[in-house]
């Protein structure tokens, strides 16, 4: 078997001509781009405030990563996966369904992101191009875990240690298993919807949330 193997390319993805180097180089490296899989996402720190709270600034600065950088990489690369009849996941947030869930800015990039996803492969679908959505509930990240995260400054808002707000926060998302995601668990739904075992599956939003939303 073939050893695995990665090359990291270190570009800001908030402009445009980054993204185009990210693509070139992995055009170079690999020869071609089958699968891209959209996993950027964050900037939630300084968003525990309302609406009110909110600058322009900020606004600007969580749409651009959460959505803007996606559109970009997309773009640069939907000529190699129209050769390569390939596959596009996007990493989303069950806060995409849930609004009041997350922060309001982010929370509305992530939908942006979600209905991006659902017009991308109207377009390209019947040129070959499968695009999936996957929308993770709260998964155990530095988001949540580390001290300078999101986690930490909607604990210290709530006036609540930080590890009460972690314990309690499978059950206050009304998730049914008691625990947060993991990563491999979102990774490996990930994998499957850029697969061959999931070729007859596009333009499909499938979350991972621990049972969080209730409804279809």
């Amino acid at each position: 078997m073939e050893a695995a193997r990665a090359t990291a390319v270190a570009v800001d993805l908030s402009d445009p001509a980054g993204a185009k180097r990210l693509v070139t180089e992995a055009m170079a490296a690999v020869g071609g781009i089958d699968i891209l899989v959209n996993n950027i996402g964050g900037g939630d720190g300084g968003l525990s405030g309302g609406f009110l709270d909110l600058t322009d600034a900020q606004w600007a600065q969580v749409m651009d990563l959460n959505f803007f950088a996606t559109i970009r990489v997309t773009r640069a690369a939907m000529p190699a996966l129209l050769a390569a009849h390939g596959a596009i996941v996007n990493v989303s947030s069950i806060g995409a369904r849930l609004p009041h869930g997350g922060p309001v800015a982010y929370t509305t990039a992530k939908a942006a992101l979600t209905a991006f996803g659902k017009a991308l492969v109207h377009e390209f679908g019947p040129n070959g191009v499968q695009v999936n959505t996957v929308s993770p509930g709260p998964v155990r990240t530095d988001m949540w875990e580390s001290p300078t995260g999101y986690g930490a400054e909607l604990a210290t808002s709530a006036g609540i240690p930080h590890a009460d707000l972690l314990a309690g926060l499978p059950a206050a998302t009304g998730m049914l298993i008691g625990r947060l995601i993991e990563p491999d668990e979102v990774a490996a739904l990930v994998a499957y919807l850029a697969s061959p075992r999931a070729a007859a599956t596009t333009g499909s939003d499938h979350t991972i949330d621990g049972g969080a939303i209730k409804t279809a």
